[in-house]
């Protein structure tokens, strides 16, 4: 199985993205800072966003081994996922 390879840019517009490496495709995730939020991160910003797009991925990687365990047909229970 090949692996892509990814990378964390900054848009145009100032909102950072996770898109494939030497891509041109569109970014498969965007993050937007309100001016709000983007004063009070100052340089923090790209360190906020890796923390959240790292987070996601790690979700994501979680959710794909649940559902292949329930494939499977392993009795498991999955706790409903909550959004803070």
């Amino acid at each position: 199985m090949s692996r892509s390879l990814f990378e964390i840019v900054v848009l145009p517009n100032g909102d950072i993205a996770l898109k494939r490496a030497n891509e041109k495709d569109e970014p498969l995730i965007s993050i937007s800072f309100s001016d709000e939020v983007q004063e009070f991160l100052l340089d923090a910003k790209m360190d906020v966003a890796k923390v959240m797009i790292d987070s996601g991925l790690e979700l994501f990687e979680q959710l794909g081994s649940e559902s292949m365990s329930m494939e499977e047909g392993s009795p498991e229970i999955v706790s409903p996922h909550v959004l803070h």
